[in-house]
């Protein structure tokens, strides 16, 4: 059996709808899926709101007439038009949309048109981000990179809090909580990941002995080198390099 074919035969098996149900856990992302009728078929829960409906499906079978101001629907529905007949994406489209007052507000939108099993064009989906969103979003990951930069560049070297904390003007306090809630954990164990990861290139492109590479992404020895290794990667040094490095 060809992998299209086992493709084909898992996909058969799967309830409708599961993978679209991904973006009600992006609350910046608007996801949505139109038919050639260019009715709204699917939607992520943001969209759903965004579009003034309760649950999804109330929005069902709707065009963009129905929800948007007319000079807006047009444009949203050209771009659909477009997809369809060109049977191309049109991506980082940038254009007004509502946003969560009714306010038009610049968006960036990916379409991609939707093919059924005949290979004919069936549809067309979509996926609307805000820019100002995505800077809120980032923001707080764009204020640590300096920090981000320094642990990666210095990896390997025992990294003074109180230095580094200085270099951004925080306490070491303020620096640590910040990062905690971030990243998810301490920069401590966010530069034990760095050396993991440094330590994973060595044993795939080089043939260094474990024990020198262990000391060379900065862990004092083998033994606890191997023992964070094979705690983030779930196999020793030695079966790693084993499983990924060609006979």
């Amino acid at each position: 059996m060809s992998p299209q074919d086992i493709k084909r035969k898992w996909v058969e098996k799967l309830c409708p709808g599961q993978v679209s149900g991904l973006f009600n856990y992006m609350p910046d992302t608007l996801y949505f899926v139109k038919d050639l009728e260019l009715r709204l078929m699917a939607g992520n829960q943001t969209f759903v709101e965004r579009c003034g409906f309760q649950s999804e499906e109330e929005m069902i079978g709707k065009s963009d007439r129905e929800i948007f101001p007319i000079e807006m629907a047009e444009k949203y529905m050209n771009d659909d038009r477009k997809v369809i007949s060109t049977k191309e994406p049109l991506i980082e489209i940038i254009e007004l949309f509502p946003n969560q007052i009714g306010t038009p507000e610049w968006f960036v939108t990916n379409k991609i048109p939707l093919f059924d099993q005949d290979g004919k064009v069936a549809g067309v989906c979509g996926l609307v981000k805000s820019f100002e969103g995505v800077r809120t979003s980032l923001q707080p990951y764009l204020d640590l990179l300096p920090v981000t930069e320094y642990l990666k560049n210095n990896s390997a070297s025992k990294v003074s809090m109180h230095d580094l904390a200085k270099s951004v003007g925080m306490s070491v306090r303020k620096l640590q909580r910040r990062f905690q809630d971030t990243f998810k954990t301490s920069p401590q164990k966010y530069v034990g990941r760095l050396r993991v990861l440094e330590a994973c290139e060595l044993l795939v492109n080089t043939k260094l002995p474990v024990t020198e590479i262990a000391l060379q992404v900065g862990f004092y020895d083998h033994s606890a080198f191997s023992k964070k290794f094979s705690e983030l990667i779930g196999l020793s040094p030695r079966d790693y390099r084993k499983r990924l490095t060609p006979n």
